[in-house]
């Protein structure tokens, strides 16, 4: 790749540094340089250590990285291969000049698996902000209007409540059975903890006088949780359908937005407040709105990435 005067575009790039048998070096070289979306390619023989193997770093264009990986599963069998991807803020080349201005924000299956992974992996600290969330979230639900809101924006981007789910979305498209046990089972230890976080949150309030049942049942904000109108319910949908469209698009940085415009997180709380204040009806409406936040994710984030599958990565990941 010559670095040169050029032109630094957007979105970001990506490397992917590959380390193969030294039998398949030469015909999978020959592969990667044919392709246009490759901008670089780098060989150093006999580089790698463990595992012993040559060392392709590929420089690709988001929009060439599944064609990358699509020849690099056809050429390379799995128990051979070893490969590590990473983001490329730019490439500076002049003569690919026009093909770098034509690339497009996409992440690979393996990415966005790794980084649902990272986030929905059943941990101290996992645990732990779920269940800080559900603490901020109790206390929202029987706050004034403005403190109110503070503490459901709070709890919503504490939590890291999104991924678990989406991830059940994703194992399901790609039909990866062992992602979806472990999607599964980081989804209910994870709302398990912020429930009963709540509800522990709950009982303390009660305790010191500044909660009971009809303070909670009254509450505006926790009838309409309890009783969702049609337009809290479109702009759930739509926050659904935007979170996984942003984890497809590699652009986690904005995922705040989503997580707010849904409500499974104080759903998920009023379900420990209403049984900590003796309110199991409160707590049953909870759950079902809980439920339908997860699904509105299931019901249009799984078909959007098997679209993404069918038409666009086509191939299955690395694992």
């Amino acid at each position: 790749m010559t670095v040169a005067e050029g032109t630094y575009d957007q979105p970001m790039h990506r490397t992917i540094e590959l380390t193969i048998p030294p039998h398949l070096t030469d015909s999978l070289q020959a592969e990667l340089t044919s392709l246009e979306e490759v901008i670089g390619l780098t060989l150093q023989r006999g580089a790698s250590l463990k595992p012993a193997g040559d060392v392709l770093i590929v420089h690709v264009l988001n929009r060439g990285a599944d064609e990358v990986l699509r020849r690099v599963q056809t050429a390379v069998p799995k128990a051979e291969l070893s490969a590590v991807t990473s983001e490329a803020t730019s490439f500076i080349s002049p003569d690919s000049h026009h093909v770098i201005r034509g690339d497009r924000d996409e992440a690979i299956w393996e990415e966005m698996e790794s980084g649902l992974r990272h986030q929905g992996r059943i941990t101290v600290n996992y645990l732990l902000l779920m269940a800080l969330g559900g603490v901020i979230a109790a206390v929202g639900l029987v706050s004034e209007p403005v403190p109110q809101a503070v503490a459901f924006v709070a709890s919503a981007i504490i939590a890291p409540g999104f991924d678990s789910m989406t991830t059940v979305a994703l194992a399901l498209v790609l039909r990866r059975w062992d992602l979806l046990g472990r999607a599964l089972a980081s989804a209910g230890a994870g709302y398990a903890a912020l429930m009963l976080a709540a509800a522990a949150t709950s009982a303390l309030l009660v305790g010191v006088g500044e909660m009971d049942a009809q303070m909670l049942a009254g509450n505006a904000e926790v009838q309409h949780l309890a009783h969702p109108r049609w337009m809290e319910l479109l702009v759930a949908a739509a926050g659904a359908l935007a979170g996984v469209v942003m984890l497809a698009a590699f652009r986690r940085s904005f995922q705040a937005g989503p997580l707010i415009a849904m409500a499974f997180i104080p759903a998920a709380a009023l379900v420990g407040a209403g049984l900590a204040v003796g309110r199991p009806d409160l707590a049953w409406e909870g759950l079902q709105r809980f439920g339908a936040d997860w699904g509105f994710i299931l019901v249009l984030g799984a078909p959007f990435l098997w679209l993404k599958q069918r038409f666009l990565h086509r191939r299955q990941p690395l694992v």
